[in-house]
């Protein structure tokens, strides 16, 4: 009979459920976390508790936090389970879990308990996940946008701040007037560079309000680069269902993930860090090529097969890629147009990482949706797209295919699948994407003129006549012959 996910379950599970075998009451939350979703509990907690299995860094435990009512929920959830998560690993030849417990805190989602423990002496490492789209840049300049509306607010009330940069200035400065030397700032989200981006974005709103405070945080703060990967789709009640029935775990908020998982760093921790080395992290001179590969390779191929497949009617990833269509489609493209944009990187051969990420998008086990890929696409298509589209077209290399890409995410933003069932709203964005999308029915340049997505891509003659072919052909032509025509090319 499934039981409750506790401590004081952990000794009657079976040996073949991982369980912490340290002592969680002797860890110290010196990493303060900020964004506890499916992919940190799958990724850093997963290494962090390998790490404290082995007796190694016990001082590194995490700290939850959240500023979204979202991640009231969340806490709420763990809370009632002693913050264990179980994790299962989606391995087509089986099935496996553990019950991770890295994470022995997490704060109330309130400003100023987050604040009070970002300034706090324990805590060494700031880290987060809240999404590439989290970051306020412009799309237009790649630079910090001192124009929204939430960094405005901060910059006018910097002594209230609303959101987790605006926090975290404050925090510096509470540290800085307390003799506390700053802690590393280390973003976990799908950017590149995302610790020049995350330095960008804390530099630049401090410098609105205070620029002598903001030289001395671009001076003094370590933003480490990292990458990082590891597929894993939102929990549903399938995936409860399956931790309950398989494992005998009744857990709310259980992850599931593929079993592949990737850390590359930056090493660049001041005040020191956890010995993830010992447990698979690579820590490395420059992460830029490593992040760039992964971007354009697995960011950017989950891109390419979102589109076509829902507008095919596709539903899972691993079906989508069980059509040759889409297989071919997603190959062609890595191969002719994507991985000639990259650097080489000693030791990597990027056929053979593509070929993992086939193989790893072809996982059933996983059910990662389709839906699920289509989100927030004018946030992604800028950060996996349209600089590998820009490096291509500024070194002479083709672009059919990643004009096709952006026409597909353009008939997908018209509002219908080529069966003309309605596609749900999925981005913040979605009334401006459908009015321009249906716009470039018959005038493409309508499309590729939202700068806030394409900054000056439509003046570049080269992509805007591509991309104007391939939306023209996709509406008269359809998806499969266009993805065909391309493939055969």
């Amino acid at each position: 009979m499934a039981q409750k996910l506790n401590s004081a379950l952990l000794d009657k599970l079976p040996e073949t459920i991982g369980v912490p075998t340290y002592d969680r009451s002797a860890l110290t939350a010196s990493i303060l976390h900020v964004g506890v979703g499916n992919f940190h509990r799958a990724h850093m907690a997963v290494y962090l508790d390998k790490l404290f299995a082995l007796g190694e860094s016990h001082d590194w435990a995490i700290c939850g936090a959240g500023v979204r009512g979202g991640d009231a929920v969340m806490r709420e959830r763990l809370m009632e389970q002693d913050l264990l998560t179980t994790v299962v690993e989606l391995d087509p030849s089986g099935l496996t879990a553990r019950v991770t417990g890295s994470m022995t805190e997490f704060l109330p989602v309130d400003p100023n308990a987050l604040i009070e423990r970002m300034a706090s002496p324990v805590t060494k490492i700031v880290s987060t996940t809240i999404t590439e789209g989290g970051y306020y840049v412009n799309a237009l300049t790649n630079g910090f946008d001192a124009a929204h509306p939430d960094m405005v607010a901060d910059a006018a009330h910097a002594d209230a701040p609303k959101t987790v940069f605006g926090m975290v200035i404050k925090a510096l400065r509470l540290r800085r007037n307390n003799g506390l030397e700053p802690f590393t700032f280390m973003s976990c989200d799908n950017l590149p560079e995302n610790g020049h981006v995350a330095k960008q974005t804390v530099v630049g709103l401090a410098r609105l309000s205070d620029p002598a405070f903001a030289d001395w945080i671009a001076a003094n703060v370590a933003f480490p680069n990292s990458m990082v990967d590891c597929i894993t789709p939102a929990t549903s009640d399938r995936e409860r269902e399956m931790v309950k029935d398989k494992f005998g775990i009744v857990d709310t908020a259980p992850v599931a993930c593929e079993p592949f998982r990737q850390w590359v760093l930056e090493d660049n921790f001041p005040t020191g860090r956890p010995a993830l080395e010992k447990v698979g992290a690579e820590f490395v001179a420059d992460v830029a090529k490593y992040e760039l590969m992964k971007l354009r390779i697995l960011n950017g191929g989950h891109a390419a097969i979102a589109y076509p497949s829902a507008l095919i009617g596709h539903h899972f990833v691993h079906d989508a890629m069980a059509d040759p269509l889409i297989r071919d489609w997603l190959d062609t493209l890595e191969r002719r147009e994507i991985m000639p944009t990259l650097e080489p990187i000693e030791g990597v051969d990027y056929d053979a990482y593509r070929e993992k990420i086939i193989e790893r998008f072809s996982n059933p086990e996983v059910g990662d949706t389709i839906p699920r890929l289509c989100l927030d696409g004018s946030n992604r298509q800028p950060k996996f797209i349209l600089p590998t589209a820009r490096d291509a077209l500024a070194k002479g290399l083709a672009v059919e295919g990643l004009a096709l890409e952006v026409a597909l995410w353009c008939r997908y933003c018209a509002g219908t699948d080529e069966a003309g069932n309605a596609i749900a709203p999925n981005d913040d964005n979605h009334e401006e994407l459908k009015r321009r999308a249906l716009e470039a029915k018959e005038r493409p340049s309508a499309f590729l003129e939202n700068k806030s997505v394409f900054g000056d891509l439509a003046e570049n003659t080269v992509f805007a006549d591509a991309f104007a072919e391939k939306i023209t052909a996709l509406w008269a032509d359809g998806v499969k012959k266009v993805l065909s025509d391309y493939i055969g090319a």
